[in-house]
């Protein structure tokens, strides 16, 4: 049953376009109290009651005022009260921590042309490189949540390499770590003052996605086993993968980093309050 003193954190949020034309909003709320999920929907005469940084992931909500299902499980809502802000991104003690931990990894990697590459790369982007979520919504959207990803990836191939990796080529299974999600910096913008995430539009009038980017930084700079694990690392064409890793007879070390991102993006610093 509805309880109007239940508090719900934001899963995810999104606002699309409905038949009409009109605007409507798709938020995704957790009860903390059984981790059940509440799908909810505000129409456009709500969402422009509301200031946005409300649908903030993490905050805490109450529903004031809504419709519920029979089961309880999707609402449509016309009210909420913010209870509690989440933390909008890293500090400045971890964004410099997550920085000089994938820097690292970049000095593990002894290809001197390669690593040389990446720290001239991230040397010209490093502002960037330090306020990028790693996603819109369903991982590490938050400001520098492209760097924790990143981190936990490399993490990751250095933790499992004597298992499953022992012919792997390291400096290359790291460097694809590092620079699967780069293209990111560019195709995510983040709002500094409220912490939401969204697409960058510039950015989709010159390439078709971050894995577009990614595969052709690396390929223009003669780097093509590289490319060709961030190529993969999506797994599919259909999620956005250059290379499907469905098709026959691929070398085995392409399939590494999809695992590794896949990782990551399920089990590790999702939301930014892990952090703390």
């Amino acid at each position: 049953m509805f309880n109007t003193d239940t508090i719900y954190e934001v899963v995810i949020f999104s606002i699309g376009d409905t038949k009409s034309g009109s605007k409507m909003g798709k938020l995704q709320l957790k009860d903390p109290n059984d981790d059940s999920l509440l799908n909810c929907i505000l129409w456009e005469e709500t969402l422009n009651r509301m200031d946005s940084k409300i649908f903030r992931c993490g905050n805490k909500l109450k529903i004031v005022s809504g419709s519920f299902n029979e089961k309880y499980n999707n609402c449509l809502v016309s009210a909420l009260e913010l209870v509690e802000e989440a933390l909008i991104g890293l500090n400045e003690e971890q964004t410099n921590q997550y920085y000089d931990g994938i820097m690292s990894y970049v000095e593990k990697i002894t290809d001197e042309k390669l690593k040389l590459f990446i720290k001239n790369y991230f040397s010209q982007h490093e502002d960037l490189i330090k306020i990028s979520p790693a996603a819109k919504l369903m991982h590490h959207n938050y400001i520098g949540g492209l760097l924790v990803h990143t981190y936990e990836c490399c993490q990751i191939a250095e933790n499992v390499a004597n298992v499953v990796f022992q012919r792997m080529n390291m400096n290359n299974l790291y460097a694809a770590c590092i620079l699967h999600d780069i293209g990111k910096i560019f195709e995510y913008k983040v709002d500094k003052e409220s912490g939401l995430v969204d697409y960058d539009e510039e950015f989709k009038k010159d390439w078709l996605s971050h894995t577009q980017y990614g595969y052709s930084l690396c390929m223009n700079n003669g780097f093509k086993e590289v490319a060709r694990m961030i190529a993969a690392h999506h797994g599919r064409t259909d999620w956005g993968a250059i290379i499907d890793l469905n098709e026959k007879d691929l070398e085995s070390w392409l399939y590494t980093v999809h695992h590794i991102d896949d990782l990551s993006a399920k089990f590790g610093k999702i939301n930014v309050s892990m952090l703390k």
